[in-house]
């Protein structure tokens, strides 16, 4: 896959998608599609975005014991979806078994989905991190950690903030993929994220894919604001 544009279907239904998707009518993209619409929407609604020839991200942050996230793997892989992914903090045994879950449930002949791990949530702050989930110590810490854990179990790569991009680039090889939420025109607002970038910025830091959501979704004009975005992440290489 080439570094990609991904865009965050962020809507609450199947016609709102589509009435967004529609400004972008020939071309394919790069879409996120997260808990609210699959499941209301369920795999059906997938199997039109790749009717209509879109690559997908599903994001679906499996977190739980690894029998059930290898089982749950096992189902999804079926979906042909591009990309998956689960929570870091899931543990090495369950990150191990979400692989394997995949591995299994590909059909014969079809390249299973690259498999993905949240470190740390881009609306988490580090004062959150360590009053509320009491992990201790920085959050920079944290992330290389569940970074370097999420290659040690088998894993393609990980969600992080782009500011984090180096630091996983410290401790993980080349190839390891950093897909990076987060990003905002210069402007825009941050809404509930925390850590935030401009394309060009993320680009600089190493990300390899930026998920991009308000910042075209909620845009009067999808189509410049994607253009925009994509000349950014462009210009900066």
């Amino acid at each position: 896959m080439d570094r990609p544009i991904i865009v965050a279907l962020d809507f609450n239904s199947e016609e709102a998608v589509f009435s967004f998707l529609q400004h972008f009518h020939g071309k394919r993209l790069f879409v996120k599609v997260g808990m609210e619409l699959f499941y209301s929407l369920g795999p059906n609604f997938l199997e039109k975005l790749k009717d209509a020839g879109h690559h997908i991200f599903l994001d679906l942050k499996l977190h739980d014991i690894p029998n059930t996230v290898h089982h749950a793997m096992k189902v999804l892989a079926k979906q042909q979806v591009d990309i998956v992914n689960v929570h870091a903090a899931g543990g090495s045994k369950m990150m191990k078994a979400a692989r394997e879950g995949l591995e299994v449930g590909t059909p014969s002949g079809q390249k299973r989905p690259a498999l993905i791990a949240v470190t740390q949530l881009t609306s988490t702050s580090e004062t959150m991190m360590n009053s509320e989930l009491r992990i201790a110590g920085s959050l920079k810490d944290t992330v290389k950690s569940y970074a370097s854990l999420t290659e040690q179990s088998g894993l393609d790569g990980v969600v992080c903030s782009p500011l984090e991009v180096p630091l996983i680039k410290e401790v993980c090889s080349p190839s390891f993929l950093t897909v990076t939420p987060g990003i905002r025109l210069l402007g825009d607002e941050k809404g509930d994220q925390t850590r935030v970038t401009t394309p060009k910025q993320a680009r600089e830091l190493g990300s390899w894919g930026i998920v991009v959501g308000r910042t075209i979704t909620k845009s009067e004009t999808p189509v410049l604001a994607y253009e925009n975005v994509k000349k950014e992440w462009s210009e900066s290489e």
